[in-house]
């Protein structure tokens, strides 16, 4: 080889590896744009077939949407007006029961306990230089160390939460404009493949796309199943949070394999916490015989129907899911291994069958 061929090539190798990391690079600055518009389309899909059955019935595709938005968006705003003031009322109750604490003089006795029980750490020390600290105008940097690595803690779940709350706000903005233009963008999509290939890429695009629906529908139904259940069963024990506890269970239930098991265990620990073991006991019961039911009757039946997956498959593309892409993983993870098997099904092994 000559020398000068030599160079030319390792020149462009070189190029294309920078461009390769460059491109990289880029793709890693807007994974949150491309994590957020994934969602958003994962969300159309599933909520389509809704739009359908309305289109199905004289409805424009326009009034369809328009119909789902305002359902969706009421939802959330009677939600929101039952959920919150709950909430609100319960951390009053807990700010008022620690002031009257300390007005009872309970912050003397916790003192005296924690200097008898830890008698190497000046306890009246520290309070005093955190209450200097407060005072000080430089109030973070004179903290000490300790309620230092609490207020880092603060802030960056209150950080992390307003980060959620704006990703929450795009993906449903970004699924509206799907939802309205979702016939456009398939048409599209359509358009790129060449029309000798287009009839089967469109049956197996739309089979792909309806699992996905039902994968959602699916899911939905099983959180509303819980949520509307642990009300019942909460309300009947006499929780005062058995609408809070409700919406947790709905929401939780929603992640494929442990959402149920963690709402569960959650629930019962905060009604242990909060009510008492005379409250947690038949809560705990009650979420030991629905999580049998789940498993083996209402989610074989609905997810069956859904994506036909075996269990095994729908095991691993779960953890694999959760592991990369966290919460949303998990949730694209079942849908994601039905396409592949309609793939391998429909494209793949008949062509190794005519080899």
């Amino acid at each position: 080889m000559r020398v000068k061929g030599a160079f030319q090539i390792g020149l462009l190798g070189g190029l294309g590896v920078l461009l390769a990391i460059a491109i990289a690079g880029a793709i890693g600055q807007i994974s949150s744009v491309l994590i957020y518009a994934f969602a958003a389309i994962f969300l159309a899909l599933g909520i389509d077939p809704i739009v359908q059955f309305l289109t199905r019935h004289r409805f424009p595709r326009w009034l369809a949407v328009l119909t789902v938005i305002i359902v969706i968006l009421g939802a959330f705003t009677g939600i929101v007006l039952i959920v919150v003031p709950a909430i609100v009322d319960q951390f009053s109750a807990l700010i008022a029961g620690i002031i009257a604490a300390f007005q009872a003089g309970l912050l003397d006795d916790m003192l005296d306990w924690a200097q008898a029980t830890f008698p190497g750490l000046d306890w009246q020390a520290m309070i005093d230089d955190t209450l200097q600290a407060l005072q000080d105008p430089d109030t973070y940097a004179s903290l000490p160390p300790q309620l230092g690595g609490i207020v880092t803690s603060i802030i960056g779940a209150v950080g992390a939460t307003a980060a959620t709350l704006f990703g929450g706000f795009i993906i449903f903005v970004l699924m509206l404009y799907f939802m309205g233009s979702l016939p456009s963008l398939k048409s599209a999509m359509y358009r790129l493949v060449p029309a000798s290939q287009r009839p089967t890429f469109i049956r197996i695009a739309e089979e792909i796309m309806a699992a996905i629906g039902k994968f959602v529908t699916g899911q939905f139904l099983l959180g509303l199943c819980n949520g509307v259940l642990s009300f019942i069963m909460l309300s009947i024990v006499g929780s005062e949070l058995a609408a809070v506890y409700a919406f947790l269970a709905f929401l939780a239930s929603t992640i494929p394999l442990v959402g149920t098991i963690t709402a569960s265990v959650t629930i019962s620990l905060l009604v242990l916490l909060l009510d008492g073991p005379q409250t947690a006991l038949p809560v705990a019961i009650y979420y030991a015989v629905y999580m049998q039911f789940e498993a083996y009757v209402l989610s074989p039946q609905i997810m069956n129907r859904a994506v036909k997956v075996p269990g095994v498959v729908v095991v691993l593309a779960a953890l694999t899911g959760g592991t990369l892409l966290g919460i949303l993983g998990a949730l694209v993870a079942i849908p994601v291994a039905a396409a592949i098997q309609l793939i391998l099904k429909e494209v793949v092994i008949p062509r190794q069958d005519a080899l």
